[in-house]
């Protein structure tokens, strides 16, 4: 019998924790990173009128933990991922809003009081959703600082390639819109768009999914809550 594949798409280190999670629970994996993090090494932050840290992507919380030594500051996080990550690299004061931006603003404006000073947003170069504008309407004064830049892939690897020509892969993850496009992308400059008819895309949200309508994909499904739990359920494990 063949052996078949599911197709992680994030940036290396989150891709092997996960496929570490996937293959414990019987799910062979390949990783196909979209996106390399470069983190950027001389960026000072000045945290005298911080009052908390906000954290939209265990990217962020690893840049932030390499750029300052502090760990009391709160920090509110937009997903158990992040908190997870953000809790592993020493923050000792982590609030999870277990969902997307929207639910982080509202956790926020729930528990925060706008005028004890500053909340740090540590982020890449490039960012999905507008969580400062929200925050600023209700009176917050957010500083963005970007960490570290997530680069796109140039091409698809070969033993990718061959993997598709092959039938191996059977699902993709998606968990941003980013990823999603750039896989796209690589695939349709390598003339592997019908190949993606046998496999089903698996996404975080419906932004991801719309930006992964490029292929005709055997499924095109969409996690019932954008987070990784609910997305996995969708390749039937709980």
């Amino acid at each position: 019998m063949q052996k078949t594949y599911v197709l992680l798409t994030r940036p290396r280190q989150d891709s092997e924790s996960l496929a570490a999670h996937l293959q414990a629970r019987g799910k062979a994996c390949r990783i196909e990173p979209m996106l390399a993090i470069r983190q950027y090494g001389d960026v000072a932050l000045a945290l005298e009128q911080v009052q908390a840290f906000l954290l939209t992507s265990a990217n962020g919380a690893r840049a932030l933990a390499d750029t300052t030594a502090e760990r009391h500051l709160p920090a509110y996080v937009v997903g158990d991922k992040t908190a997870a990550a953000a809790c592993d690299l020493g923050f000792e004061n982590v609030h999870s809003a277990d969902g997307d931006i929207h639910a982080l603003a509202s956790l926020v404006i729930a528990a925060v009081d706008p005028k004890a000073g500053v909340l740090l947003h540590a982020t890449g170069e490039a960012i999905a959703g507008d969580l400062a504008g929200v925050l600023v309407d209700y009176g917050f004064d957010v500083r963005r600082v970007a960490l570290y830049q997530a680069l796109p892939t140039e091409k698809i690897s070969t033993a990718t390639a061959d993997a598709l020509r092959n039938g191996e892969i059977t699902d993709v993850l998606f968990f941003s819109p980013r990823t999603a496009a750039a896989f796209v992308r690589l695939v349709n400059d390598a003339g592997l768009t019908c190949e993606c008819a046998q496999v089903s895309a698996i996404c975080l949200s419906p932004a991801v999914a719309g930006a992964a309508e490029g292929l005709p994909w055997k499924t095109l499904r969409v996690a019932a809550h954008p987070d990784e739990a609910a997305l996995l359920r969708e390749l039937g494990l709980e």
